[in-house]
């Protein structure tokens, strides 16, 4: 079976830090992602790197991801009144 990956790099101005550390801790808590995702941050850019061997989870990962990324940046979007 063949690894099967996706790589995804996020900017969103000053609010990309926060994001990132969204991003980390609940990656962090979740030791038995059946994916290996590695999410870093260099230059204000967010990369996330996912392999597994199936595309189904590469989906669902994928979507997950995205989701938080969705949420956090609608979060912050929102403190500022």
């Amino acid at each position: 079976m063949s690894t099967i990956s996706a790589i995804i790099s996020i900017k969103d101005k000053d609010k990309t830090r926060a994001i990132f550390d969204s991003l980390n801790a609940d990656n962090q808590f979740y030791p038995e992602n059946p994916t290996k995702t590695k999410i870093s941050f260099a230059k204000n850019t967010i990369t996330i790197e996912i392999k597994t061997d199936e595309i189904a989870h590469l989906r669902a990962n994928l979507n997950s991801a995205l989701r938080l990324v969705q949420a956090s940046s609608d979060s912050l979007e929102s403190l500022r009144l």
